[in-house]
């Protein structure tokens, strides 16, 4: 019954497209011969989170994008935001970028904190090349040092008008025009570090709605800018669905009776839908083992975990209809058929219970505006979604979110750097592939080089008086337009000491830890890494250790201490 859904949602989004490439639109702007770039990312969202990748939620507008466009099956990130958001912006590695671990300053080349001046950004290349540019939503990618006096900070009891080094803010990294947040985790309903341009907004309105708010500010974006005479460069980087779990009660009542059965059945469900609609066409049998015993049957907080994952799924519903918004923005200024959107999360969903945080530290506020006390719900005495609950999904349903791979956010593991990445070319660009699954691997920082691929431009050596360090992405545009292309020999990472490679033919070391073993897996034939092939596969292994730590070393990557 659900693949027979998902076929009938497909269809009829295929016609809903159909139709809309066929509609004149209510404007047409001057013709530009280059084309518009929109990089949409989302936060914490699982690999089957969307209803063209296998997700029951309602995602109709993400969903069009894909069928008329490209899914990627193997699209890689750093496994956690703020790394993967300076891979992406510099077309580096992350350590390369200066942020090998969180926005605080270890001390080590790799690992400051901040995006290194080394780097360029997207929008400092693009806004040469003649680009507008524009950033809605979550920067992160700035050193954020805690005061004493934090707790009433986040609470907005008191004012200071910088939330980082204003000299690392998008306006000073090449973005024309800003509104979003400068720190990571923030209260959907009224969140801290709220920046327009450079300047804090000091209060919200009463009805205010973050996913909304940027949705909104992108749309009126594409608005100005279409009637311009300049290409542009949109980054919008949506909070949702990261936690906390903070949704409008209108989007929870829509999943209220969805998850109550719990989480074997919608894993299952997810993994039909995602076999039915070919996700992995080479493989057959790939659902990972759950990495849990327990039953739901058994669960004693049943009804307050089935309301943690509406709220998920209503965060997840909200941003795919800003998304809608987005792009009727475009279709109305006559610029659909002249933008790439490139949509992606960048990391897997979250095992995070952040209910079990201290509150009141770095950016987790303990308290409203209003004095009222924010509950972190260690027991699940309070069910999430209003403003005055911190809770985050935990790892139970981050493993349904990830199906079909194990583990999640922060690991080396699949379930943490291969999420979803949708591409909607310009009109004219396609081949062929529009609408199917490409298993071609790509990273984070090959957006860098396809945005300079397809805005004609070049990749400085210097900029601002700053030696700039050479680009290691490589262009996704001969996949859009021929299917394939010459990748990368080798894809390396760590985060807090979990590592990985992965070969250009397939194989993948991992490491869950400084004192662990290495682990090998062949993703030709184990895409899910049921079977380690480290003690059968001894010379195989030996080679790829001894590229991962060639690569760590040209890449900056050095152990550093654990921030406590």
């Amino acid at each position: 019954m659900k693949s027979t859904a998902l076929r009938t949602s497909l269809s009829f989004l295929g016609t809903v497209a159909a139709a809309a490439s066929t509609a004149k639109p209510a404007s047409t702007a001057p013709k530009q011969a280059k084309p518009n770039i929109i990089v949409i990312l989302c936060d914490d969202l699982g690999y089957s989170d969307l209803g063209c990748y296998g997700s029951e939620i309602n995602t109709p507008n993400l969903d069009r994008l894909a069928a008329n466009g490209l899914r990627f099956s193997a699209f890689y990130n750093t496994s956690r935001s703020c790394p993967t958001r300076a891979s992406l912006l510099t077309g580096l590695y992350q350590h390369q970028a200066g942020i090998g671990r969180m926005t605080f300053d270890d001390g080590l080349p790799g690992y400051r904190g901040t995006l290194s001046h080394n780097a360029v950004t997207i929008a400092e290349v693009l806004r040469e090349a003649g680009y507008a540019t524009g950033m809605v939503g979550k920067w992160h990618v700035a050193e954020t040092p805690l005061r004493h006096d934090q707790r009433e900070w986040l609470a907005h009891h008191l004012y200071y008008p910088q939330f980082a080094d204003k000299a690392n803010y998008p306006t000073h990294r090449g973005f024309d025009d800003f509104y979003g947040t400068i720190y990571g985790v923030v209260d959907y309903f009224d969140p801290f570090s709220l920046v327009e341009g450079e300047e804090p907004v000091r209060e919200v309105p009463a009805n205010y709605y973050i996913t909304n708010a940027l949705s909104d500010k992108a749309t009126d974006y594409v608005d100005r800018y279409a009637q311009g005479n300049r290409p542009f460069f949109l980054y919008l980087a949506y909070t949702a669905p990261h936690w906390p779990l903070h949704a409008l009660p209108e989007d929870i009542a829509q999943y209220e009776n969805t998850y109550k059965n719990g989480w074997e059945p919608i894993r299952e469900a997810r993994y039909k839908r995602m076999k039915h609609s070919g996700i992995f066409p080479e493989a057959d049998n790939y659902l990972s083992h759950r990495l849990f015993a327990d039953r739901w049957q058994d669960n004693p907080d049943s009804v307050w975990d089935a309301r943690a994952m509406s709220v998920h799924a209503a965060m997840v519903e909200c941003m795919d209809r800003g998304i809608g918004r987005l792009t009727e923005a475009l279709r109305r200024n006559g610029q659909l058929d002249n933008t790439l959107i490139l949509f992606l999360s960048d990391n897997g969903c979250s095992n995070e219970e952040c209910q079990n945080f201290t509150p009141g530290e770095n950016d987790r506020p303990d308290m409203t505006r209003d004095g009222q006390a924010i509950v972190y719900p260690r027991n699940k005495e309070a069910l999430p979604g209003p403003e005055t609950t911190y809770s985050g999904l935990g790892p139970r349903w981050a493993n349904v979110a990830n199906t079909p791979f194990r583990f999640w956010k922060a690991k080396a593991y699949e379930g943490g750097i291969c999420t979803p990445m949708i591409a909607h070319c310009p009109k004219g660009m396609w081949r062929k592939l529009k609408g199917g699954v490409t298993s071609e691997r790509g990273h984070v920082m090959d957006i860098m080089a396809s945005c300079i691929e397809l805005a004609g431009t070049s990749y400085p050596v210097e900029y601002n008086g700053n030696s700039i360090i050479p680009m290691e992405g490589r262009s996704l545009v001969p996949i859009f337009k021929k299917g394939r292309r010459e990748g990368h020999k080798w894809l390396g990472f760590e985060h807090f000491e979990q590592s990985a490679m992965i070969s250009s033919d397939g194989w993948k070391i991992v490491r869950p830890g400084d004192k662990a073993r290495w682990e090998l897996y062949d993703l030709n034939v184990d895409r899910t890494e049921l079977r380690d092939l480290a003690d059968s596969e001894p010379a195989k292994l030996a080679a790829m250790i001894e590229a991962y730590n060639q690569w760590a070393a040209r890449a900056m990557v050095v152990p550093a201490p654990v921030r406590k």
